[in-house]
Parts: structure tokens; sequence; C-alpha cells
């Protein structure tokens, strides 16, 4: 699925771009949280701030990695100082003047006014220091932990987490469709929404999902399948480890979708059906708009 603005053809077939996933690109990291932690070489209950700096004591009731990706750390969507940066570029980039040491210091000396653990709230903050905490306790840069951990044994070699020109990625566009917009940049939020992928890398990706065995990071697959928090009016809200899970009359539906300046996606799979779907858009995010809306009910149709 794409829709996107009236402006002339890419120099290259649509289906071979790399388009901008935004949120959904979480979906990866806890897939590579998963791995890390189903390989041994870390503990989802580790606290970040001691992965982050290793002299720094834990505290009575540390963020832990978990927290982290089940959007329970305590922590808000975006740190309180990076309005006033974001703000100069707020319609181009706002993400870009937010380096990563900016996120790992305001994560550091941030006091939750709750105890992590106890209340749900989607944090793109929170994601983007569990990659820089797992890159900390790995002592491996991001994109290079996320490359060979999770990209190259998926076989995903159409997928980056950098913009890399017309000829290889697509272009977004504002609401109107037609104003093309820059290529995003994310700034110290890179395990949140970098991720640039082809569909076909993307469908590859959800296939993996579908049937784990005999592929590589089986165990991790399987783990991010299983519901990790229940909330909302009789727990009907899950959470895995990076998917949101819905029931339907079968067995569960795993989605998430994302959103840049410019570009929409959404992924999903159904093990019940062996159905997955990546759906891709070329325009930015507008009220009531029926892109997600749409995938969904094309996955959730029974």
């Amino acid at each position: 699925m794409r829709c996107g603005g009236t402006g002339p053809p890419p120099p290259v077939p649509r289906d071979r771009l790399r388009y901008e996933i935004g949120s959904a690109s979480k979906t990866f990291t806890g897939l590579l949280l998963a791995h890390l932690t189903q390989s041994g070489l870390l503990s989802a209950g580790a606290p970040a701030a001691v992965c982050l700096d290793p002299a720094r004591p834990a505290g009575r009731d540390p963020v832990i990695l978990a927290h982290l990706i089940t959007h329970t750390s305590g922590l808000p969507s975006l740190p309180a100082d990076f309005y006033p940066r974001a703000l100069p570029t707020w319609h181009s980039n706002p993400y870009a003047g937010y380096p990563d040491r900016l996120v790992i210091d305001a994560f550091l000396r941030r006091r939750p006014p709750r105890r992590p653990g106890t209340r749900w709230r989607y944090s793109n903050f929170g994601v983007a220091v569990l990659g820089h905490a797992l890159a900390a306790a790995t002592a491996t840069p991001w994109d290079d932990l996320l490359t060979t951990q999770v990209l190259l044994p998926l076989g995903l070699r159409g997928t980056a987490l950098g913009p890399a020109g017309p000829d290889t990625d697509a272009t977004g566009h504002r609401r109107d469709g037609s104003t093309p917009t820059p290529p995003l940049t994310v700034g110290g939020f890179r395990s949140a929404g970098a991720v640039r992928s082809t569909p076909y890398d993307l469908l590859t990706f959800l296939e993996a999902h579908l049937e784990p065995a005999g592929r590589p990071l089986a165990g991790a697959l399987r783990a991010v399948r299983r519901p990790v928090l229940r909330r909302g009016h009789r727990r009907r809200h899950v959470h895995t480890v990076g998917w949101f899970q819905h029931a339907t009359g079968h067995g569960p539906l795993y989605f998430h979708c994302g959103a840049t300046l410019g570009q929409q996606a959404f992924l999903g799979f159904r093990p019940d059906t062996g159905t997955a779907l990546a759906a891709v858009c070329t325009r930015r995010f507008r009220v009531r708009d029926a892109f997600v809306a749409t995938a969904y009910a094309l996955l959730a149709e029974e």
C-alpha cells in the first residue's frame, strides 16, 4: 500500500525505495533487546543508568531496560528541554538538534515522579535511552549493533539507519500531498525512529515473526510475541516487547505504526492466518487520516 503526492515518479521503482517508518522502528529495537537477553549478553532487568554509567549506583527503584521498551519507565514522550531546541526546525528536522549526549544527560539527571513500572506512557525518550543503554552495555555503536545483531542475520540488506539520497530513499510530502519534505534526521533518538526500509525487507521482517522456526534469532522472534503488559479497561490493551497486541476471533494480531514529517508506515502480522502486512505512505499524517485505519482493517478482517 502506498499513498503520496502527485509529482513525477522517482528514478527507481517505488517498491525498491527505502521508506521512513518512524516509530515502527521500535519493533526492531524490541527484537534486539530480546535477542541480547536470549543470548545471555545482558538482562532486561539491568538498570539503564548503570549501563550508561557503570560507576553510578542503581538506586532503590531503578529504571530497567524492560521499563524502557514497554513504556513504563515514567519518562515523558520527550525530554523537557527538547522543545526549545527543536522549535527553530520544527517543520523540517526537529530531532536533528538533540544529539546522543543530550538524551543521555536528560535521562541521568531526571527523577521520575512515579515508581518505574507502575504506569504506561508512550515515550520516544524512553526507547531512545534504551538504544544508548544497549550500545553502552555491549560497547558497540547503535548502528553497528542493530545491523550485526538483527538486520544482517535476517537478510535485511535493504534496511538502513540514515538517509542515502533520492535514488535510494522515498521522498515524503507535507499534508498537501505535493510539497516535499527533507529526509528525517533523528539525532539521539535513533533507536526510537531511524529505520528506513524497503517494502520487501519489511515483509521479510514480518514473515520472520510469523514463522520463527529455523531462522536466526528464533528465540527472540518467539519472545517478542509473548504478552508482557496488560492495561486499560478489563486489561484489554496488551503489549509485548515492541508490539501492540489485539485479540481477534481466532488469535492475536500484532502491529505497530509510525509517522515522520512526511511519511507513514504500518507493520502487522497474524500468526493465526499466516498473514503479514507492511504499508508505507509518502504523505504526512493528517487528522482523520484513513491510512493506518485502512491498513489495520485489511489485516484484521476475518
